[in-house]
């Protein structure tokens, strides 16, 4: 059902924890499944220099909370913006269709953690849009 990947990033989840002092704190869930997923950036020189989350949910949502923390450290504001839920899930080598869902709260919850870093400098960044806080199942 999983891929060697998504198990190992269930296993040994990377970057978990949290950034005292955030530079950005973005937070979603899916009321449906459960699922809440938290991302805490450290960003300096628009550049994000330390990533962590903490996620509740099943193992494919810790899984992409994980690897989404890895494929966009030390990359630039705008570079991890452009980090898709796709680009998530063939990180992972694929996921399950009714766990696809997963791999769009990482990247909403990136999106809200660049928000809320944004909101707390009073910056705009282009193609940045408001947070949604509860991500549907995509069916």
């Amino acid at each position: 059902m999983y891929t060697e990947k998504v198990m190992d990033h269930f296993r040994n989840p990377r970057n978990m924890g949290e950034i005292e002092e955030a530079s950005g704190v973005g937070t979603v869930g899916n009321a449906k499944c459960g699922d809440i997923m938290r991302i805490f950036l450290k960003i300096e020189n628009e550049v994000v220099e330390d990533v962590k989350f903490k996620t509740f949910g099943c193992g494919a949502a810790i899984a992409t909370s994980s690897i989404a923390t890895e494929m966009i450290k030390g990359k630039t504001i705008q570079q991890a913006l452009e980090i898709t839920n796709q680009a998530v899930a063939d990180a992972l080598d694929g996921l399950p269709k009714e766990k696809v869902h997963c791999s769009l709260l990482a990247e909403e919850a990136l999106h809200a953690a660049i928000w809320d870093y944004a909101q707390k400098n009073n910056i705009t960044i282009e193609g940045l849009e408001p947070p949604k806080k509860d991500i549907s199942h995509e069916e």
